[in-house]
């Protein structure tokens, strides 16, 4: 019998590692990623989980290690050996980055519009009709009102500049997101509304998702995979229900006690 042929992972990780100074943030990271898994990050802080997401989207360089993309034409390049210019074209096409401070991805003196239609412009889109019309669709698929189109950010909520956010990622059907604990400093009932909207999003446009949170629940809500860190290391992967259920590491037992005990 012939075993059916497994799908080639959107995005290898392999060996990443990273010092500052005499401080390891991230030491050997590996994993692979597959088309429309969501992969939570987890741990403390200081434990390297957002260095972590750094070193995949090229704002800070490894130490050593690669990540390797499967492109559209799927061939999976090292994204280091892309030029300056190809790896502007990617973060601005195929891929998303939702910060946890929305005023860090969004151009606060621009309109919640522009903000969407100017993502578009960067793909080649200049047809102000259309560009228009799709930022209007994206904002209502967001829960922001038409009659906001033309407001700058400045005058949103926390919760609404993070929905803004994602629709200024999402409005060119990015095939990977990288989210920085996008619902962190948000009231209890605004981060209940935005995991929500988040996980009909990702299951509707089927994306690829790794998400940092130090969240646990927002872990179990959102993903198929954790991976716990801890100095940097990891000290725990696997599928959700399992590692939450049955955390087999120390560390990751106390993470997951410490929840059930608050």
């Amino acid at each position: 019998m012939i075993e059916p042929l497994l799908p080639e992972p959107l995005l290898n990780v392999d060996g990443l590692t990273k010092r500052y100074g005499r401080r390891l943030a991230c030491d050997g990271i590996g994993f692979t990623l597959d088309p429309g898994e969501v992969l939570a990050v987890v741990g403390e802080s200081g434990s390297g989980k957002s260095t972590l997401l750094s070193l995949i989207a090229g704002e800070v360089a490894a130490d050593a290690g690669t990540v390797s993309y499967r492109m559209r034409d799927g061939v999976t390049r090292d994204l280091a050996a892309l030029s300056v210019v190809d790896r502007r074209a990617l973060m601005r096409t195929d891929w998303g980055f939702v910060r946890q401070d929305a005023t860090q991805g969004l151009r606060m003196a621009v309109s919640a519009g522009g903000n969407v239609g100017e993502r578009l412009m960067g793909v080649g889109d200049r047809h102000y009709g259309r560009i228009r019309a799709t930022a209007l669709d994206w904002l209502a698929r967001v829960e922001i009102a038409a009659d906001r189109v033309d407001d700058p950010p400045t005058r949103f909520s926390g919760g609404m500049r993070q929905r803004l956010q994602i629709a200024r990622n999402l409005v060119t059907a990015p095939r990977l997101v990288l989210m920085d604990e996008p619902t962190s400093g948000l009231d209890v009932s605004v981060q209940a509304r935005l995991l929500d909207m988040i996980r009909g999003l990702v299951a509707e446009l089927g994306l690829a998702v790794i998400i940092v949170t130090h969240d646990l629940a927002v872990a179990r809500l959102l993903s198929h995979r954790v991976l716990v860190m801890r100095a940097g290391r990891v000290i725990e992967t696997g599928l959700t229900d399992q590692v939450l259920d049955d955390p087999q590491a120390a560390y990751t037992q106390l993470l997951v006690s410490s929840v059930l005990a608050a």
